[in-house]
């Protein structure tokens, strides 16, 4: 009788037998968010050095090869995107002619919450001259916004940037965004504003009724911003 020899299918063998790049990038295929260098060793059973200088030569490779993505690091982790030149062809396919963008008014109340979080929405509502409580409600939805604690002296409840919104920016922390804060007007310009009393914003209140009073400076369109 001849003696057989077969090799342990791949499935069958132990995490720390594959091999490290291909799975590395088998692993961020599958990642919704970025994956931090001390996950992915765990998971794979190896040195955290080990993995970041694997990452890194895939990064490179990738660069060299001229491939239509990249691997990134950014928000603490990392994780494949596509190449900014190929923009065009994945805009195209992933919209297919739908109005992916915030709006203006969006946009705005986040360039606030991002500089001068954590902030009220009453602030935020006072820095853009208007009542945003619709925004506000659509940043939270969307995660690029979350609940930070409330302030001290009011009660009221802060805001913070959330790591989608690092991930979406392609930061790797906030100390990457762009020096603007100083064109904001600081806190104190803005305290007698405040005190004036801005309607209190509940993210889980039901929207108003056809029959509801309206709000003075409410960008009540906003809160159907599509990301």
């Amino acid at each position: 009788m001849s003696e057989e020899t077969t090799e342990l299918p791949v499935g069958l063998r132990t995490v720390a037998d594959l091999d490290l790049k291909p799975a590395l990038e088998a692993m961020l295929m599958v990642v919704d968010e970025p994956a931090t260098e001390e996950h992915l060793a765990k998971i794979l059973e190896r040195p955290r050095r080990q993995i970041a200088d694997a990452l890194r030569e895939l990064a490179d490779e990738y660069a060299v090869q001229g491939r239509g993505f990249e691997l990134r690091f950014v928000a603490g982790g990392w994780r494949f995107y596509t190449r900014p030149e190929y923009a065009a062809a994945v805009e195209r396919l992933v919209l297919d002619g739908q109005t992916a963008r915030l709006t203006q008014a969006a946009l705005e109340t986040l360039a606030v919450v991002a500089y001068r979080q954590p902030v009220s929405r009453s602030r935020v509502s006072a820095v853009r001259g208007v009542n945003c409580d619709g925004v506000m409600r659509t940043l939270l939805q969307r995660g690029l916004v979350e609940e930070a604690g409330t302030e001290p002296e009011t009660g009221a409840i802060l805001y913070r940037t959330t790591n989608y919104f690092l991930e979406r920016m392609g930061l790797r922390g906030l100390d990457e965004l762009p020096e603007l804060a100083p064109f904001l007007p600081e806190a104190e310009a803005i305290e007698a504003e405040t005190q004036e009393g801005v309607p209190s914003f509940d993210p889980d209140a039901p929207d108003d009724g056809p029959g509801a009073p309206a709000h003075r400076g409410t960008d009540d369109a906003d809160d159907q911003t599509e990301l």
